[in-house]
């Protein structure tokens, strides 16, 4: 490790990014005899996993996001900025800020992510939003309820049969729990609140590009998921290439076959690619990159030949375990990020440790109610015991007793009441450069938007 000091008598750890990664090794380096610089662009920790939640009305985003400085708070050596990394510079140990002086590292640590795909068609974002952050989550559950709204005033039966067809691209985890909310909210939450419509005629399209849904769980769960979602009312389309997505069009090709397909709710779930961190990295390390911007890393999670920058979480390809590299889940940030905060306190007593090793917790995917999916390696479970683990093991990843203790009452009450509260319509807008943009325009006109 590089021992070139700051004006400060301890090492300086400059962390960026507050997800999962960062977060944790933040917390971890509480005690340790080091300075530590948390730096994000937005003031609290968002749980991911729960955002498809948000999304369909389940959940509000105060439940499943945290403060940083909440969290944090009773780490004294930790201090908390709200600004954005721009740029670094690895030989004199800087990075830059965009409302921020410089600030010197002797430790840095990148975990920034990834965000949405979409594999040169970055156009489509506008008709086809992703879900990553608040305001994703937000303005895909503005589309999904003022979908059922327009259909209820609709008197043309194909316009109107357009509002009540959904299109999710993309069969992972997260489009599969989007499959199955939207299912659930149409033929349960909604079945009997509108008068000109029948929500059972909803139609949920899934599609997904290669042979099965969830590509990275064992053929058989894939099979089990795919039969809960038709179970629910969801038509599963596999093999399915999207060519293109006009204002409420979707064109899906099958081998030498293309079906357009109206729709005026158009999601999307189909890949991801690294924050603009990525690049900046390998520009001013010379660093490899996978072929979606992901920083190639060393056993120990740092860039080859310089031993005092990590790469963590999302952002991390780690190759050496297993003939794939790590999968961008939570569990693995958490691991990286206490990893390396405790291989940086041993850095600092003159120690060593092995390299990192993910333990593998298992994955888990959420079909709807009493349905998901688990695969625990030495075990696979589908239907009611698999709910169960996801739904304690979702809870136990909570940051805040506080949030640990609403999703339990509101899952609790939403169980025996089928109900969704947090189903408000805000007339908001998310451009597609990521800006929200408050406009009085007229509802139904802006579902098309």
């Amino acid at each position: 490790m590089n021992t070139a000091q700051t004006n400060q008598s301890q090492p300086h750890v400059v962390i960026v990014g507050g997800g999962f990664g960062g977060l944790y090794a933040a917390k971890a380096l509480g005690k340790a005899p080091v300075k530590v610089t948390l730096i994000d662009k937005r003031n609290f920790h968002l749980f991911q996993p729960l955002l498809y939640q948000v999304a369909t009305g389940s959940l509000s985003p105060a439940d499943i996001a945290s403060p940083l400085r909440v969290v944090l708070g009773k780490n004294k050596n930790t201090h908390v900025l709200l600004d954005r990394v721009v740029d670094l510079d690895p030989q004199t140990q800087k990075v830059y800020l965009q409302d921020h002086p410089e600030l010197d590292y002797d430790i840095l640590i990148i975990a920034t992510g990834v965000s949405h795909h979409y594999f040169g068609n970055e156009h489509w974002q506008a008709t086809a939003p992703g879900l990553k952050t608040v305001e994703d989550a937000l303005e895909i559950r503005r589309r999904i309820f003022l979908a059922f709204e327009a259909a209820e005033k609709e008197t043309d039966p194909e316009k109107r049969q357009a509002f009540l067809t959904f299109a999710i691209v993309g069969g992972g985890p997260t489009g599969v729990e989007l499959a199955g909310a939207i299912a659930e909210i149409a033929h349960g939450s909604l079945k009997n609140e509108f008068r000109n419509i029948d929500t059972s005629e909803t139609r949920i399209l899934l599609l997904e590009g290669m042979d099965r849904l969830l590509p990275p769980y064992p053929a058989e769960l894939s099979a089990k998921a795919q039969s809960s979602l038709e179970k629910l009312g969801v038509t599963v389309k596999t093999k399915a290439l999207v060519t293109e997505i006009a204002e409420d069009v979707i064109t899906v090709k099958y081998g030498d076959h293309s079906e357009q397909i109206r729709s005026n709710t158009i999601l999307w779930a189909a890949g991801v690619k690294a924050s603009r961190m990525g690049k900046a990295l390998a520009e001013r390390t010379g660093a490899e990159l996978d072929r979606v911007g992901r920083v190639m890393v060393e056993p120990d999670l740092t860039i080859a030949g310089y031993p005092n920058i990590f790469v963590i979480g999302d952002l991390a390809n780690f190759p050496h375990q297993g003939e794939k590299p790590l999968p961008g889940v939570a569990p693995v940030a958490i691991q990286e990020g206490e990893y390396v905060a405790k291989l940086i306190s041993k850095r600092l007593k003159n120690q060593t440790m092995p390299p990192f090793r993910y333990f593998d917790v298992g994955n888990l995917a959420v079909i709807g109610q009493n349905s998901a999916v688990v695969n625990l390696g030495f075990i696979k479970l589908s239907g009611l015991l698999a709910w169960l683990i996801w739904v304690f093991a979702h809870i136990y990843y909570l940051i805040e007793f506080d949030n640990k203790l609403i999703v339990m009452v509101q899952w609790g009450w939403n169980y025996f009441t089928r109900g969704r509260g947090a189903r408000l319509i805000t007339d908001q807008k998310i451009t597609p450069d990521g800006k929200q943009v408050e406009t009085e325009a007229n509802q139904y006109e802006l579902l098309k938007n």
